[in-house]
């Protein structure tokens, strides 16, 4: 009560905020009353003089220190060149259009740039002018020279903001550029180059993958640095895009799916699925007439665990009294005393899906149908104790050992493909729905965004599920993709020094934007007090009720010439309102994923009179609905949602497209218990009974804010859920994160040295040692010192041509075999490189070293993506499968940056930047090869599998290296090739990548 009382007195923490801006804001209004005197080349030299001076200070915050004393003046500069091209009528084209400039910022846009220039989220309301607001803190900020990013949801909105608020920047002296999708390297460099840049949020993204990933000289690098950005639609981007990282990925080296193979299999066993659950529907609705409501509860929940979305189970949960039963029945077996006959009852079924978490799991019936003829078709082998018995069997040889090993891995791997295809199939066959998830456009399937509407060309499920639905779509199956590059949304946005965002909702989310960005969301008030009128949401039993309520509501709109905007949640549900509009013969515009070229003009045009307009929720984000005439009068712009999003952020945006700057306008949603929201996530024993007491009718209709406030709850609920579903991925991301900071700082390190060659030493400093206390120990009495060992690697990796005697390791301690080590093969490396020509042994060194990196990283990647895939798994052992996969993270990243380094002196003696230079080289040393008396590379170590032979092997003379240097050409094939993934030829059980091949 208190606090109540406080907070009507005081105001609230954001009123407060606000307040305190007041008098900056009256600063900034006296400023540009005075230079409303200057010239515009005096104006203009405002803008070079703070440029001049802020590049004189050093470091980033002492020029932020200096942008907040200058910040009236400049926010001053930027309102009077507003006021100044308004005021001479300036005209100019964006995007092919013609257009006048007619904007001068108001005061609650001044609030709003400051906000953005402290690093803060700006709430602004849907056509306050959020797009103006930006120009203040861009500005500024771009002053330092260091460049400034406002970031986009699409390339239209890129281009359009960059080229209309461009006028204003060159105006005032400052360069802009625009990050589009199909812009080359050199033109991208000349766009990030200028003092203000837009683009999107991919596009940013994956710059950064390619300039940090990819780039092997600076000149290939596009971007240079991340000073300060701003994210328009911030919710959107940081939080609906950010379950989905960012990945640059190339076809996998062997593509091993049998997804066509199965697909008629799975075709059939959906089908009698479907005729099953279709047959078990009819016997319930039997029960339910004879009035065995429990039975017949049972039985449409046994519908409900195989096929979801059953036409007579949909409309069987329409009826009070039934939908009760099913309730009943359902809560019942998810009892821990039941667990058996739940079990038993999924039995009955060939597979169980789950709409929630998306997933499809075959029963012993499915798996049955689906192999028939070997009942372990769908067992994965227990390798280790099957390994065991062969290691165990004294009549096997170690060859034959290792034979069997690769016969019982490549069985394996066979029976996880088969399983994991098949269950991919289901997944797509059930839960995947053309025109809802995805589209198909020219032979291909491209993702549709759940939240925006908006097709994603260029984007793929991972794991399989992609390749799947093509086959289910009867389209051309892609190879499956490896990843090369990947990072999350968030952590790219992280990595600026400041960051900003703006949007029309925030509230909501305003704790994730704290705990993840720390950012703090301010919520400005608008420049006119907002006249819409949010109505209580009408509910329906069913979704065609729903419908025909809608087209009625639309009817009757038309008929007195009031603009309709209806806003849907999916393509499907859009063509099949403008199928209903088409046989009420009343003219409209839809906008989904299949129109997304016509956007923005479609959603500009729904202010007029009489215009119906159906979009999906979120198309058109960013583009003014501005009335036509006489719509004022009419009430404005109607606002219709057919149905709750998940989020209530994207409602807000619906209801926010009406009742700009102060004009009138309504909206309305409509709700169905067959919505998806209501179904897996309403309060269904509530509902039930409410319809119970009310005795709903067909086409009766309910209507109360307690309602509003149960769908309000199952939104909660769900955007909970979707928060902790972004919250691991960062939490998973994070660790990936450190580990891209030093992979992509090392490679940044390699392609900036000017001189590579102490780069290369640093790394025969580091891994020499680390190698002769793999084979030697630390010296300490007691340890074995493998001395063969050591020899064989080092003849194998370089051309020192030392045999026992010469090598002499037994003669000194570890330390001192070390230094003898490393000495030999930097001079061996010194005078391998003194013939060939400087700058090319330098653009040699940077590339052994990337090549090592990006090799490795990739594959690195890949063991990752199987690590974190797997690692849910430890939860059953009560082990947090997080501090899991940091400890499993650390350990493989420990161990790939010792290979690296491998990698690095494996290749250091096998590269030339000329073959001819290389083979003067050879001709310059005595001609003598004394190949015998070093070790044969198989006969220092145990192993009977043939190991690589160096690709110069020197030796002779007096065991220094000093000897007569043999260059082994390039041998032919003689057999058929080895794919990476295959299991090596040479019988280890191993994949080939991983053993013979890694030095192939």
């Amino acid at each position: 009560m208190v606090g109540w009382i406080l907070k009507k007195i005081l105001g609230s923490k954001n009123q407060r905020e606000i307040r305190r801006m007041a008098p900056i804001v009256r600063q900034i209004n006296e400023l540009e009353g005075t230079f409303q005197n200057f010239s515009d080349d005096e104006l203009r030299g405002l803008t070079a003089s703070w440029k001049e001076d802020l590049a004189k200070l050093p470091t980033p915050e002492e020029q932020w220190k200096r942008l907040d004393e200058i910040l009236p003046e400049a926010f001053a500069v930027v309102k009077n060149a507003a006021r100044r091209l308004t005021d001479r009528g300036h005209t100019f084209t964006v995007c092919d259009q013609p257009m006048k400039w007619e904007m001068v910022h108001f005061d609650v846009q001044l609030i709003g740039g400051i906000v953005l220039h402290r690093g803060k989220i700006s709430e602004m309301a849907t056509g306050e002018g959020k797009t103006l607001v930006a120009t203040l803190p861009l500005y500024l900020n771009a002053l330092t020279g260091r460049g400034a990013h406002l970031v986009t949801v699409n390339d239209y909105l890129a281009r359009r903001d960059a080229e209309w608020m461009g006028q204003l920047y060159s105006f005032l002296g400052l360069t802009v550029g625009c990050i589009q999708h199909d812009q080359d390297p050199s033109v991208r460099r000349q766009q990030y180059a200028c003092d203000i840049t837009y683009g999107t949020n991919s596009e940013f993204g994956f710059d950064y993958l390619r300039d940090n990933g990819m780039a092997t000289t600076r000149e290939q690098q596009v971007q240079r640095g991340y000073n300060y950005a701003i994210v328009d639609e911030v919710d959107s981007i940081l939080i609906d895009e950010a379950r989905t990282p960012l990945i640059i990925s190339g076809p996998a080296t062997i593509s091993t799916h049998q997804y066509d193979k199965w697909k008629p299999l799975v075709e059939q066993l959906v089908r009698k699925q479907t005729m099953l659950c279709n047959r078990i529907a009819s016997e319930a609705k039997e029960k339910f007439d004879a009035g065995k409501l429990e039975e017949g509860g049972l039985q449409m929940f046994k519908v409900k665990l195989g096929q979801p979305r059953n036409k007579q189970l949909l409309r069987m949960m329409e009826d009070p009294e039934k939908r009760k039963a099913i309730d009943k029945a359902e809560l019942s077996f998810y009892q821990d005393t039941r667990k058996d006959e739940l079990f038993a009852l999924k039995e009955e079924l060939f597979f169980t899906i789950d709409e929630k978490s998306q997933e499809a799991d075959l029963s012993e019936q499915g798996r049955s149908f689906m192999n028939p003829d070997d009942p372990n078709a769908f067992v994965l082998p227990d390798l280790i104790s099957e390994f065991t018995e062969i290691d165990l069997d004294q009549s096997l040889s170690d060859e034959d050992k290792e034979k069997q090993k690769g016969e019982k891995q490549q069985h394996c791997d066979a029976q996880a493909e088969r399983i994991h295809n098949i269950s991919q199939l289901v997944r797509a066959y059930c839960l995947f729905e053309k025109d809802v998830q995805y589209v198909v456009e020219e032979n291909k399937v491209v993702i549709v965004d759940e939240y925006t509407g908006r097709k994603m060309p260029g984007r793929r499920w991972s794991d399989g599920l992609h390749q799947a639905v093509e086959a289910k779509e009867g389209v051309q199956i892609d190879r499956e993709t490896q990843t090369l590059a990947t990072i999350t949304i968030q952590n790219y946005f992280r990595l600026y020094q400041k960051l900003a965002g703006m949007t029309g909702t925030a509230e909501t989310e305003a704790n994730e934007f704290h705990d993840i960005y720390k950012l703090d969301v301010a919520v400005i008030p608008t420049n006119r007090p907002v006249a819409r009128k949010d109505s209580n949401d009408r509910i329906y039993k069913t979704r065609r009720e729903k419908y025909n309520a809608v087209i009625n509501e639309i009817k009757e709109c038309h008929g007195k010439t009031q603009p309709v905007l209806v806003g849907t949640v999916s393509v499907e549900a859009s063509e099949l309102l403008s199928r209903m509009l088409k046989r009420e013969k009343i003219p409209h515009n839809v906008l989904n994923a299949k129109y997304h070229m016509q956007e923005a003009e479609i959603v500009a045009r729904a202010g007029q009179p009489g215009t119906v307009t159906i979009s999906t929720n979120m198309a058109g984000r960013g583009t003014d609905i501005k009335l036509g005439l006489g719509v004022t009068d009419r009430g404005g712009l109607y606002v219709i949602g057919t149905e709750r999003h998940e989020s209530r952020r994207i409602d807000r945006q619906l209801r926010g497209r009406c009742a700009r700057q102060g004009d009138p306008g309504a909206s309305r949603f409509y709700v169905s218990f067959e919505d998806d929201l209501m179904r897996n996530f309403g309060a269904a024993d509530r509902m039930t009974k409410i319809m119970e007491r009310f005795g709903l009718e067909e086409g009766q209709e309910l209507e109360h804010p307690w309602l509003n406030k149960s769908v309000e709850t199952a939104q909660k609920r769900v955007e909970q859920r979707n928060y902790l579903i972004r919250k691991r991925t960062l939490d998973m991301d994070d660790v990936m994160n450190n580990q891209r900071e030093v992979v992509y700082g090392y490679r940044n390190e390699v392609i900036d040295s000017e001189e590579p060659r102490p780069l290369i030493y640093e790394v025969i400093d580091e891994a020499v040692p680390a190698k002769v206390q793999e084979y030697l120990g630390t010296g300490k009495p007691g340890e074995d010192a493998n001395y063969a060992g050591l020899l064989q690697w080092v003849n194998t990796t370089f051309p020192l041509g030392l045999n026992k005697d010469r090598a002499q390791f037994e003669t000194r301690d570890p330390e001192a075999n070390t230094q003898f080590l490393i000495e030999k093969i930097k001079d061996a490396y010194q005078r391998k490189s003194s013939h060939e020509e400087p700058t090319a042994v330098k653009s040699l060194e940077r590339y052994i070293i990337l090549n090592a990196i990006d090799r490795l990283w990739q594959e690195h990647l890949y063991a990752m993506d199987a690590l974190r895939e797997g690692v849910y798994l430890r939860a059953y052992a009560q082990k947090d499968p997080l501090i899991e996969y940091k400890a499993e993270a650390y350990d493989m990243f420990v161990e790939l940056m010792a290979n690296i380094k491998n990698e690095v002196l494996h290749n250091l003696f096998r590269s030339t930047s000329n073959l001819q230079a290389f083979e003067n080289f050879l001709a310059t040393l005595p001609q003598f090869l004394l190949k015998e008396h070093a070790p044969a590379a198989g006969s220092a170590g145990q192993q009977s599998v043939p190991q690589p032979q160096p690709a110069m092997a020197m030796a002779g003379g007096n065991g220094d290296g000093a000897g007569e240097m043999k260059l082994d050409l390039p041998v032919r094939r003689g057999g058929p090739k080895v794919g990476r993934n295959e299991p090596c030829p040479c019988g280890s059980g191993k994949k080939y990548k991983n053993c013979c091949g890694r030095v192939a």
